[in-house]
């Protein structure tokens, strides 16, 4: 073993004059234990979140919408362009959609707003594992009528069930009259809920057959849009770009990344935020190891002069005491990744936080720990660690034997 290290052990497991060095030191290892762990818990929460709303969005929505400029929502001729981009080898499906939000109730003197999106018969397949009572058949009612599936909240809201009737009401195509503007008006069966576990989803929208939707808008064959799923969902950016320049004007292409590119950028600068907030923890807890380490100088000056007149160099004093500091902060440190890592994985297990949907979209995330981020998070700390032992180590390198003999 150099003698560096022992020295530097021996100072840290030698009984001092008093129990306060001792203390000192478990107070600093303790900071730093506390401020990695903090970190770590934190930055897997907030990488938790990101990613169940970023699968979340993916499971809902289509990775690419085409859409069409100067005529609204609305896109004639579609067949063409359909059928193009199902040629596509990135293409992996594409099919037409209907969107529009409407009034719904049941009772006439309670309604709510709703999203609808009306969809083909094979595009329910993809949402099969959504399903939460009831069935995704729009065609086989009871009552004649076309079905809807709405979201589980909404339902709640209206007191409805799979198998009561539903009114929509939309302003999209009202006909002008002498008496005014006559919005739209269909009814509905409900024949299912279904459970996104997106707040904002399964609060305020429904699902319904493409024919039903277009008759509710009076929208003949016409469309909203084409919905895309691609074969790389994290290259759909690109994939867009690239079939625009094909589709050319007036189509215009949005890929799932632009259409929620705010809500990902207020996660990430939130995640920043807090980590930066919470490594100021690990800061602080670098000064307990430069108070401990000047504390262990002053105590052990006469020590350090009788090994500077046996012939230990400077450097060498230096050494032992940045050593010192040094394992105060990856003592400290490995404490805080096996603390950190037991409660993320105990949060994760038992589902122990839990969030207010209608703020941050989901009731429930899970810990998410990249391997990159607990790897930068035990570096920094050690890094910081280092650094603080800097400056009491060269006091105690500077110090002459003479001087450091005579000490009281």
């Amino acid at each position: 073993m150099p003698l560096e290290l022992y020295l530097a052990a021996r100072n840290l497991s030698a009984r001092s004059r008093s129990r306060f060095m001792n203390l000192i030191t478990i107070i600093a290892i303790g900071g730093i234990c506390v401020g990695v762990m903090a970190l770590i818990v934190v930055i897997g929460v907030m990488s938790g979140l990101q990613t169940e709303v970023r699968d979340r969005i993916l499971g809902t929505n289509p990775h690419i919408m085409v859409l069409t400029f100067g005529e609204g929502l609305r896109l004639d001729n579609w067949e063409q362009p359909l059928e193009q981009l199902r040629q596509d080898a990135a293409v992996t499906v594409a099919e037409p959609f209907i969107y529009t939000e409407s009034l719904i109730f049941q009772d006439v003197n309670y309604q709510q707003g709703v999203a609808v999106r009306g969809v083909s018969a094979d595009a329910t397949s993809r949402l099969e594992d959504q399903l939460l009572v009831g069935t995704w058949n729009f065609e086989n009612t009871e009552s004649g009528l076309p079905g809807i599936v709405l979201g589980f909240r909404l339902a709640d809201r209206l007191l409805v069930y799979p198998g009561d009737t539903v009114s929509l009401i939309s302003a999209h195509g009202a006909e002008l009259t002498p008496a005014g503007f006559i919005p739209k008006f269909k009814k509905f069966e409900v024949v299912g809920l279904f459970k996104s576990g997106m707040f904002e989803y399964d609060n305020q929208m429904g699902y319904a057959q493409l024919s039903a939707a277009q008759d509710l808008l009076g929208m003949e064959n016409a469309v909203t849009g084409l919905a895309l799923w691609v074969t790389d969902p994290w290259q759909a950016d690109a994939y867009a770009r690239r079939l625009q320049a094909e589709l050319g004007y007036p189509y215009t292409l949005r890929d799932w990344k632009r259409m929620n590119e705010g809500l990902f950028s207020a996660l990430k600068l939130e995640k920043m935020g807090m980590a930066l907030v919470l490594a100021l923890i690990v800061l602080v807890a670098a000064f307990n190891i430069v108070s401990t380490l000047i504390m262990v100088v002053a105590d052990k000056t006469r020590e350090i002069g009788i090994l500077r007149s046996m012939g230990l160099t400077s450097r060498r004093i230096l050494r032992t005491f940045m050593l010192q500091g040094l394992i105060i902060g990856v003592a400290g440190t490995l404490l805080g990744l096996v603390g950190g890592l037991t409660l993320a994985w105990a949060i994760d297990y038992f589902g122990l936080i839990s969030l207010p949907g209608d703020v941050y979209l989901i009731s429930q995330i899970p810990v998410i720990l990249n391997p990159l981020d607990v790897t930068l998070i035990v570096v920094v700390s050690i890094l910081i660690s280092f650094t603080a032992t800097i400056y009491p180590s060269r006091q105690a390198a500077r110090l002459t034997p003479v001087e450091a003999i005579r000490h009281e």
